[in-house]
């Protein structure tokens, strides 16, 4: 048996890594869960999976859930302090990153020096400190396993291959639900449409930034990272139908796909069991039935999410917490209502131009940055 902490478990990745573990009871033992602010759900979890630890971002949301499991055994713990001791316990073996935001990167960073393996859903963690995480996960000898589905289909297509031989890594993407609008249409975009994904169940934020398209240019510094490649070997192809995840042509010419339906247990369940492979229930492919796989090239010009962001990986250091960190901020304000759609580029584009570079900042530096991006959004924007 494995066993796991999963920082994020009433999350979209988070409660899809439970439903794995659900259908797999033999095979993991859950030792903690954390959460943000969802006590009822968390109470409902603790009470299935019984881990031994449960921690909530702060102390009141960790003091209702003492009241909600009164009478349990499991031991409720917050804040920060609480993430670290749940991500560096003895027993646990694999740490689940699945954690929204910037509060995942200490707990993670601490779980490599522990020793733990990595199953990184965590965006942040890379995008702003892959130039910390990588090599300390080599220092320590920690496997970062990617449950994000394009990354996990590229990993899973290097399976047996060298690295070196890469010729061109292609990220795939379904396009979102905006991939043929103008200029003029994006305009007058709803929350609610930009929270209709044509395929994937994931949360809010994730869902705009598809929409947005800037989640493909996260996944492209991502990739530069997990795969050690160059940015001019990524390349970001439109395949509507979810059908090819990603795929890695070589020196040689050979090109290998990684296929499947669009279902996020897939890769879950393959980080959680690797290297082996386990039964998966659920809908298969028929090729039969498919009549063609179609793809088109990412539209930049109107979803300008990719060339923002890999402006920012081309330039470095902080740049690349300021441009998530604006990102976050600008969705966030966009799903209150309070902004319009084509106004995230916007604030993401005025927060990296009004920011000095900090060449290899430290995580302090990372959570300062990040800190110092909101607060000028917050004041400044208005005035633009």
């Amino acid at each position: 048996m494995k066993t796991i902490t999963i920082l994020g478990a009433t999350g979209s990745i988070g409660t899809q890594t439970l439903d794995v573990i659900r259908h797999n009871r033999e095979d993991f033992t859950v030792a903690a869960l954390t959460a943000s602010e969802n006590v009822h759900k968390m109470a409902e979890l603790v009470r299935e999976f019984t881990p031994t630890y449960a921690v909530m971002k702060n102390e009141e949301k960790a003091e209702q859930l003492r009241g909600l499991l009164s009478g349990t055994d499991c031991e409720i713990l917050s804040g920060m302090e609480g993430f670290i001791q749940v991500s560096t316990l003895e027993q646990v073996e694999v740490v689940v990153a699945a954690m929204v935001g910037m509060i995942g990167l200490r707990p993670v960073m601490e779980a490599i020096r522990a020793g733990k393996d990595i199953a990184l859903a965590n965006k942040e963690t890379l995008v702003t400190a892959g130039h910390i995480i990588m090599p300390l996960a080599k220092e320590y000898d920690v496997n970062i396993l990617p449950i994000d589905s394009e990354h996990s289909a590229i990993f899973q297509c290097l399976n047996g291959e060298r690295k070196g031989q890469i010729e061109t890594i292609y990220l795939t993407a379904s396009g979102g639900p905006f991939r043929h609008y103008s200029k003029a249409e994006l305009e007058t975009v709803t929350v609610e449409q930009a929270l209709a994904h044509p395929n994937w169940f994931m949360g809010p934020k994730i869902t705009v930034d598809s929409a947005t398209m800037i989640n493909k240019g996260l996944e492209i510094i991502e990739a530069r990272w997990l795969f050690d490649v160059p940015l001019e070997k990524i390349h970001v192809l439109v395949q509507p139908q979810s059908i090819i995840h990603s795929m890695v042509g070589f020196q040689d010419g050979a090109v290998m796909a990684q296929m499947g339906t669009p279902d996020m247990r897939l890769p879950i369940q393959y980080t959680l069991y690797y290297p082996e492979r386990n039964v998966l229930g659920g809908e298969r492919l028929d090729f039969e039935k498919i009549a063609e796989i179609h793809f088109e090239k990412p539209n930049t010009k109107t979803l300008r999410g990719i060339p923002l962001a890999v402006e920012a990986c081309r330039i470095g250091g902080s740049m690349l917490t300021v441009m998530n960190a604006a990102n976050e901020y600008a969705v966030a304000k966009f799903l209150k209502k309070d902004i319009g759609f084509l106004q995230i580029y916007d604030m993401i584009e005025y927060a990296m131009k009004k920011h000095q570079k900090v060449e290899h900042p430290d995580l302090d530096e990372i959570l300062s940055v990040e800190e110092e991006t909101y607060q000028r959004l917050d004041k400044e924007w208005r005035m633009t």
